[in-house]
């Protein structure tokens, strides 16, 4: 069994208390990215009423947070209006390797990246997402074209996100190009790859098993909005 597997069961509370707690935000027992980072929160696997409350009191009347692993059932005065089944996905003798035309992506490049990710959906990205890790992209004639990037780090793993390419250069193998490159960085870290994706992207999926990870678990991703 891989070192901390037990960690994937609620995998952005360890983040956000480990590896990436200088991007959290607490109230109590519950910690979230800054919302322009991620609109993931962590709470504990199995909330009380004060972890409900210390998360009302951390997002505020309104405010919406995303959860995910095991379903929690919220109390009154938070509204579910998202409930997504997902998968889970571990590193089950994926090749790694550095691409010579991947390059690092920066702050100067945010602009490119949020078009990119406007127009081909592959989950939550913010102004600051690119502060979670290492984003490589790929261009053609100046323009950016696919990307793929880390988005939450746990002890010992590495969260691979924002995997996309441009409608047009699809087809090519970038996408697998791009993971195989963030999996060789993360792997000279010591760390290990692992992944999610909603259950209805199963295009991206097969791809996932072809290249060598396999189904871990099924959590699911729940959007929830506290009372106004």
């Amino acid at each position: 069994m891989p070192n901390g597997l037990e960690r994937l069961d609620n995998p952005v509370w360890h983040a956000l208390n480990g590896a990436q707690a200088d991007l959290a935000e607490r109230s109590g027992e519950v910690a979230r990215y800054a919302p322009d980072v991620s609109p993931f929160a962590a709470l504990p696997t199995e909330p009380d009423a004060g972890a409900w409350a210390d998360a009302a009191k951390l997002v505020g009347p309104g405010g919406f947070m995303v959860i995910t692993g095991e379903p929690r059932t919220p109390p009154q005065g938070w509204e579910t209006f998202e409930d997504l089944p997902g998968v889970q996905m571990i590193d089950d003798g994926v090749t790694g390797a550095a691409d010579p035309e991947a390059v690092r992506l920066t702050t100067a490049d945010v602009p490119e990246m949020l078009d990119l990710v406007r127009r081909t959906k592959p989950g939550p990205f913010g102004n600051r997402t690119i502060e979670l890790g290492t984003y490589l992209g790929i261009r053609r004639d100046g323009a950016l074209i696919a990307m793929a990037g880390e988005r939450m780090r746990l002890d010992g793993w590495t969260e691979i996100s924002a995997v996309c390419t441009d409608p047009a250069h699809r087809g090519r193998g970038l996408a697998a190009r791009l993971v195989r490159a963030l999996v060789a960085g993360i792997r000279s870290r010591d760390e290990q790859p692992f992944l999610h994706a909603v259950t209805t992207n199963t295009g991206a999926i097969a791809l996932y098993e072809r290249m060598g990870f396999r189904i871990h678990r099924r959590p699911v991703f729940q959007a929830l909005r506290a009372a106004g």
